[in-house]
């Protein structure tokens, strides 16, 4: 059963359509992301969908009611915002219990509630406390209890951990996580980092220039990308133009500027990838297919890689290794194997 349902949304800006037929759902519980850069339309469509703006066109469905035209506080819906969004001039305390004031929640109930979110995110000992005499993790906790209290039947977050330092945003992502699965909560993420959303999510939408590009699952995602916009954006990957190719008896020969590779598939648009950690050294002598001589032009040591950038027949590409013993300006082999490199469509 859908929780949230998403049909071919439209939002328009004067002459710039900031979101183009945005066609998708959430299932009840599932975590969902939307995931792209800067401009790319996630945060417009996160506002349509919690009636901050009005579409151009298409529809929203909560719990298989239409909501189009229901007011952000009509919506059963809370959101956790970048800035938190706390009241500055309320402490802990107030802040948790406004919504559920303005909802006029029994206080029997609300303090139930209260109990619960406040033990859960071991916010007692802040209650309190002003939003200014917090630190940042913890305001961003009092911003997911706030919207936890109000047990919304779809959570909505708009790249609450950006202001977060990295072991901080490691943190409380892990507990986002915790008490979504723990409550069933139907939740859409918003989030321009890769890592939040690969790590996070059942399902990514990548959004590029008001499109949704490619929906699937993380794994999928990333060893299965559409398009070069997608495969870039997620990990990293060296894409390369296809010249042209011609059929094997299994698969193809694909002729491109870094040299002829031989592919599993068969590909129908403009270029191909390969993944930098899927390179295979070859010790001395050793025969592969897609085997290619590279001359080290950058290494630099990445806790649990080594991170190369080569020169291939005059084109730079990029290697993620283990361990690698070679030193700039040095000459190694590497092989790719056939399913290693991923066919790629047009993209938007």
């Amino acid at each position: 059963m859908s929780g949230l349902v998403a049909q071919h949304i439209r939002m328009e800006f004067g002459t710039h359509t900031a979101v183009s037929d945005a066609h998708f759902s959430v299932a009840e519980g599932e975590f969902v992301t939307l995931l792209g850069p800067s401009g790319c339309g996630k945060t417009t469509l996160l506002k349509i969908i919690a009636g901050f703006l009005a579409p151009s066109a298409g529809r929203i469905l909560m719990g298989g009611m239409d909501v189009t035209d229901v007011p952000p506080e009509a919506r059963d819906t809370a959101m956790c915002f970048q800035s938190y969004a706390l009241f500055p001039h309320l402490d802990v305390r107030a802040n948790l219990e406004f919504g559920l004031r303005q909802k006029r929640v029994a206080p029997a109930e609300r303090s139930r509630r209260l109990d619960s979110v406040i033990a859960q995110l071991e916010l007692g000992a802040h209650l309190a406390k002003l939003p200014n005499q917090l630190s940042g993790g913890q305001q961003q906790r009092v911003s997911l209890a706030r919207a936890l209290v109000m047990q919304p039947k779809v959570i909505l977050f708009d790249e609450p951990l950006s202001n977060l330092d990295a072991k901080l945003r490691d943190q409380v992502r892990i507990e986002i996580r915790r008490i979504q699965r723990t409550h069933g909560l139907t939740a859409l993420y918003v989030t321009h980092d890769q890592a939040e959303a690969l790590s996070m999510s059942d399902r990514i939408f990548v959004m590029n220039r008001g499109v949704i590009e490619q929906e699937a699952a993380p794994e999928v995602l990333y060893h299965q990308p559409r398009t070069a916009f997608v495969a870039d954006f997620i990990g990293a990957a060296n894409i390369l133009p296809v010249l042209d190719q011609q059929p094997l008896a299994e698969g193809s020969l694909v002729r491109t500027p870094m040299g002829a590779l031989t592919m599993a598939g068969t590909v129908t648009g403009p270029a191909i990838a390969w993944r930098p950690e899927r390179a295979r050294i070859l010790p001395p002598g050793a025969r592969a297919v897609n085997a290619f001589e590279a001359r080290i032009t950058d290494r630099a040591f990445v806790v649990d890689h080594i991170d190369l950038q080569v020169e291939i027949n005059g084109l730079i590409q990029r290697l993620r290794l283990p361990h690698c013993p070679q030193a700039v300006g040095e000459v190694l082999r590497f092989a790719l194997d056939l399913e290693d490199i991923l066919p790629l469509e047009q993209g938007a």
